[in-house]
C-alpha cells in the first residue's frame, strides 16, 4: 500500500508544478505582451499563455483527481484484489501510451520552436513564439518523463501484487 500512496502522492506534487508553471508563464505572457512593446516579447507570449493553460489544467485535474485513485485502488486492493488485473493495470497502460504520443508531440513542437527561431529569426515575433514554444515543450516534456518514470515503477508494482494474487489464487 505504501508503493501506491507514494506514487500518488508524488502525483499530486508534480501536479502543483504544473500549475505553479502554468501559473508563472502567464503572469509573465501579460507582461510581456501588454507592457514590453517590442514584438519578439509578444511573440513568445502567445505559447506561454497557450501551453500555462494546458499546464493548468492538467495540474488541477491530476491534483483533484490523485486522492480519489488513491481510494480507490486501496479498496480494490482491500476488497477486491483481482481488479488490479481488470482495472488499474489496463488504466495505467493506457497512461503509458498517452505519455509516448505526449512525448513525440512535445518533441515535434521544440524541433518547431527552433525552427521558427532560426528560419524566421529576421521577424521577432516568430522567433519570440519559437522561444516560447522551445520553453513551454521543454518543460513539458521534462515533467512528463519524470511522470512517465513514475508510471513505469507504478504499473511494475501493479504487475506484482497481481502475480502474487494470482500465486495465491492456485
Amino acid at each position: 500500500m505504501e508503493a501506491i500512496k507514494t506514487y500518488f502522492n508524488a502525483e499530486k506534487a508534480e501536479s502543483l508544478l504544473f500549475i505553479g508553471f502554468g501559473i508563472f508563464a502567464i503572469i509573465l505572457s501579460v507582461y510581456l505582451y501588454f507592457f514590453v512593446k517590442d514584438s519578439f516579447w509578444k511573440g513568445l507570449a502567445i505559447p506561454l499563455v497557450f501551453f500555462s493553460l494546458i499546464q493548468i489544467i492538467i495540474g488541477t485535474t491530476i491534483f483533484t483527481r490523485s486522492p480519489k485513485d488513491n481510494l480507490k485502488v486501496e479498496n480494490i486492493l482491500k476488497y477486491e484484489p483481482q481488479k488490479i488485473q481488470l482495472e488499474e493495470i489496463p488504466r495505467m497502460e493506457k497512461v503509458m501510451k498517452n505519455f509516448v504520443l505526449y512525448r513525440y508531440f512535445e518533441i515535434a513542437m521544440i524541433f518547431l520552436g527552433i525552427i521558427l527561431m532560426y528560419a524566421l529569426s529576421n521577424y521577432g515575433f516568430w522567433k519570440g513564439f519559437g522561444l516560447g514554444l522551445f520553453i513551454q515543450c521543454a518543460v513539458l516534456l521534462s515533467l512528463d518523463f519524470f511522470a512517465e518514470k513514475r508510471g513505469h515503477f507504478y504499473i511494475e508494482h501493479l504487475q506484482s501484487i497481481n502475480q502474487k494474487i494470482q500465486n495465491n489464487d492456485k
